[in-house]
Formats: C-alpha cells, sequence, structure tokens
C-alpha cells in the first residue's frame, strides 16, 4: 500500500474509534452494560489501527495510480465490515461469525440486508451501531466517488469541481466540503424527522438511515411512526436529499450564473421525479392511497428501499424499474444514473434522426454543461449498463443454484447490485436472509460490494490483470 492508501484507510478507522466511542458513552448513560465490553474492543482495535496507518511514515508518498485507487476502495469494503461485525458476533445473541460479516457488510455498502427478523430482539445501542454502520458507509462512498474520479468523463466531473485533474489542496477542499454537507443533511433530517413527532431515538437512527440510503430500521413495524399525511410527506422529501447532488444544497446557496453547470444534473433530476411522480398520481392513484406511493417512489429513486406494507403491489416492476436507474452522479443514491441513461436516450435519438434525416445536423449534448458528448463518455455509459446486465445475470443464476425461486432471485440481484433494501413494495418484504446457505451469502457480500464500487471500475480492472496487453 502507497502512503496515501495507509492515511485513507486509517482515517476511516479513526472515524470508526469515534462512533464506538458514541456507543460507550450512551450504553452509560442509559446502563446498557450487556455488551458494552464488544465496544470497548471495537474502539480500541479501531483507534490504534487507524493512527498506525496514519503516522506509519517509512512509505514515502508519491503519485497514486487509478488501479491502487481503485483496489484501495475494494479493500475498504472488505475490511471495514471487519471491524462493524465485532460488536455483532460478540453479542449477547450469539450471531455467527458469517451471518456478522454479512450484517456488517450489508451496513456499511448501505444496502440493508438483514439476518434480524425481529428489532426488539436486539438492544438499542446494536441498533444505533447499525445505523451508524450505513452513515460511514455512506461518507466512504462519497469520498471514494471523489478518489476514483479520474475514471470518470469530464462532464461528470464539472457537476463537483471546474477543475479536470485534483491536486492535494482541490482534494482537501472537497473533502471538508463533502464532511460538512453530509454532517449537516443529516442533522437538517434529524430536526425535519423530529418535527412530525418521532421520538429522539427514532428520529436519529432514521437521519443516519436515509442520508446513506440505507435500509436498517430501528423498529418492526415502520408504519406506525409516520400515520398522517404531513409525516409522510415530510418523510418523502428528507428522502429525496439522498437522490439529490450532495452539493444540491451548497449549490444553490452559492449559485453565480458561471456555475450555472453544477446545478444542470439535478435539474433535470427534478424533471425526472415530477414526470414519475405525475405519471403515477394520473394513472395509477387507486384506493386514494397516493401519499404511501409518493413515499415508495421517492425511496426507489433513492435507492432507499423502505415502504409501507400497503404500498401498491401492482407497481413493483416500476419500482424496480426506478431502483435501476437511480439517482444523483455524487450522491449516496446507486443505480446506472439518470444523467448517464439521458445521455445515452438523446444520443439514440440523435442518431436515429440524422439517419432519418441526413441534411439536418443533431449535436449530441449532455445536459451537464451543453457540451458536445464525447463517443468515448458515451461508450462508458453503454458499458455500465453492459456490466449491469451481466451482473444481474450473474447473481441470478447462482441464487438460483442456491434454490431460491427464480422471481426472488431476479428481484433480490437487482436489489443487491442497486445496494437497496428488500421491501413489500417490491414482493420480497418477507425475504429470509438468515437462513440463506453459506454459498448464496456469499454471493450477496460479493454482489454488494460490486455495486457499491461503481460498475465501471470492474471493467478497467479486469482490462487491468486480466488483459494486460
Amino acid at each position: 500500500m502507497s502512503r496515501f492508501s495507509l492515511i485513507y484507510i486509517g482515517s476511516f478507522l479513526v472515524l470508526l474509534s469515534i462512533f464506538s466511542f458514541l456507543n460507550i458513552i450512551y450504553s452509560y448513560y442509559f446502563n446498557i452494560f450487556l455488551n458494552i465490553d464488544v465496544y470497548f474492543y471495537t474502539f480500541a482495535i479501531s483507534l490504534i489501527l487507524g493512527l498506525s496507518f496514519i503516522l506509519y511514515k517509512k512509505i514515502k508518498f508519491k503519485k497514486v495510480l487509478i488501479y491502487e485507487k481503485i483496489i484501495t476502495v475494494l479493500f475498504g469494503y472488505l475490511f471495514f465490515p471487519l471491524i462493524i461485525s465485532i460488536p455483532y458476533f460478540f453479542s449477547i445473541n450469539s450471531i455467527s461469525f458469517l451471518n456478522s460479516y454479512f450484517e456488517a457488510i450489508s451496513g456499511f455498502t448501505s444496502t440493508g440486508f438483514s439476518i434480524f427478523e425481529n428489532i426488539k430482539q436486539i438492544d438499542s445501542s446494536l441498533i444505533i451501531w447499525r445505523s451508524t454502520s450505513q452513515w460511514i458507509g455512506g461518507l466512504y462512498f462519497l469520498f471514494s466517488l471523489l478518489l476514483l474520479i479520474d475514471i470518470f468523463d469530464d462532464n461528470l466531473k464539472k457537476s463537483i469541481t471546474n477543475y479536470i485533474s485534483f491536486d492535494s489542496s482541490e482534494i482537501i477542499k472537497q473533502s471538508l466540503k463533502i464532511i460538512i454537507l453530509y454532517a449537516f443533511l443529516t442533522f437538517t433530517i434529524f430536526v425535519l424527522l423530529k418535527l412530525v413527532n418521532l421520538r429522539t431515538f427514532d428520529a436519529f437512527n432514521f437521519s443516519l438511515t436515509i442520508i446513506s440510503s440505507g435500509g436498517f430500521l430501528s423498529v418492526n413495524n415502520f408504519d406506525s411512526l409516520f400515520i398522517t399525511d404531513i409525516s409522510k410527506i415530510i418523510l418523502s422529501i428528507t428522502i429525496l436529499f439522498s437522490y439529490f447532488s450532495l452539493f444540491f444544497s451548497y449549490n444553490l446557496l452559492f449559485f453565480k450564473k458561471r456555475d450555472i453547470n453544477y446545478l444542470s444534473e439535478d435539474f433535470y433530476l427534478f424533471i425526472y421525479i415530477f414526470f414519475v411522480v405525475s405519471l403515477i398520481f394520473v394513472f395509477f392513484n387507486f384506493g386514494n392511497n397516493f401519499l404511501n406511493s409518493l413515499v415508495s417512489i421517492t425511496s426507489s429513486v433513492s435507492n432507499l428501499g423502505i415502504s409501507f406494507k400497503d404500498s401498491p403491489k401492482n407497481l413493483s416492476f416500476i419500482f424496480l424499474v426506478l431502483v435501476i436507474i437511480g439517482g444523483s452522479f455524487f450522491s449516496t443514491s446507486s443505480g446506472l444514473r439518470v444523467i448517464k441513461v439521458l445521455s445515452l436516450i438523446k444520443f439514440s435519438l440523435n442518431n436515429l434522426l440524422s439517419h432519418s434525416k441526413p441534411k439536418q445536423i443533431y449535436l449530441n449534448k449532455v445536459s451537464l454543461n451543453n457540451s458536445n458528448t464525447n463517443k468515448t463518455d458515451i461508450n462508458k455509459y453503454f458499458l455500465t449498463i453492459i456490466i449491469f446486465i451481466i451482473s444481474l445475470f450473474v447473481i441470478t443464476l447462482l441464487l438460483t443454484m442456491s434454490e431460491i425461486e427464480f422471481e426472488n432471485a431476479f428481484k433480490i440481484g437487482i436489489l443487491t447490485i442497486m445496494n437497496t433494501v428488500n421491501s413489500s413494495m417490491y414482493g420480497v418484504g418477507e425475504f429470509d436472509f438468515y437462513n440463506l446457505s453459506i454459498f448464496a451469502k456469499f454471493t450477496l457480500i460479493v454482489f454488494m460490494i460490486i455495486g457499491r464500487i461503481e460498475l465501471l471500475t470492474i471493467f478497467i480492472l479486469f482490462k487491468k490483470f486480466l488483459f494486460k496487453n
């Protein structure tokens, strides 16, 4: 590992130690001593390792290649869940190592699959630990996007900054901005949830879950927390925080005419969500139950996945399509990304029109900055879709080999790659992860990570190690 990689991994280990310490304080304050020792172990291990990585100076700084950046990010997704799994493994619930690691991976990748059928069976400190693992995972994902920004096209880069390549000062600037905005939006969600009379414990856990696009809940009966119409509307609004770009609020506050490119993607995201909501309101608003559908729509586009039990089952296919498309490029949501899908559609239409009307000229313009679409960028977008289709085929095949019904395997495969929790609106709300075979759990673990490291990076690694020439 390079010096940069050690500092990168070490910094998140220190962050894990801070949250472990907060859990220790919480346990002491509320006299929850059953599992308090495991948080001491987690605190000590993460802090010692983190400081050791950061302070290790025998390796000098050097230019880090994109391949090492990808490997560093991938290593983090394998390594951090080992630390996160400590409180699960050594808790009083006698959870096996594989189940502990599965729960940790699911939290850190902000997927939300859980081996716990009854949340009341675990103590409140462990519930908080589950939620904080998602919050840290969401932050790690945003930093990973920043770290791997060189593999994305210039148009997507310009949704963050005017710089095409980042030097150390620009990385520090953008990193601080990410941390501040991520924490601020988390606090804003917490305040909004308190306004609808959620108790502090639930509001805190939900705010960590929502901002990270995770799926872990602090209660079994999610429906009982949001009964009134205003509470459902506010819930839908807060869910959209992880759908739009993390920098959306910042760009609105510090808007300048020359920075219009920063808002372009979010503008198209707004049009997209408005179109979807209007379509479902007009054509699929049955039983005067639209607010429940609204929560399902926002939850799907943001890749959160939570829903009410009576959400319309006849729209499950539409909700799955919304999950696949996803949200903003620089948000905690997953998916193929709206802007990539729109660019591919526009490119295809323009080419069709150019053949039907060859005397006219059609420009392929990317909506982010109104510049001509580079054919290489279109190829990247197309390649992302191809990799998704291949990944979905493989995971569906592997899950069916584990004696899971094809329909469930297909749906769970989509949700796994898109890091979206299973719920009743997709028809797999009662899916049992605890009793899955070892092979099936390893399959889900691998593909949860694949879904989080951006599909394009998989091809780059294959190209490096399988096609060296």
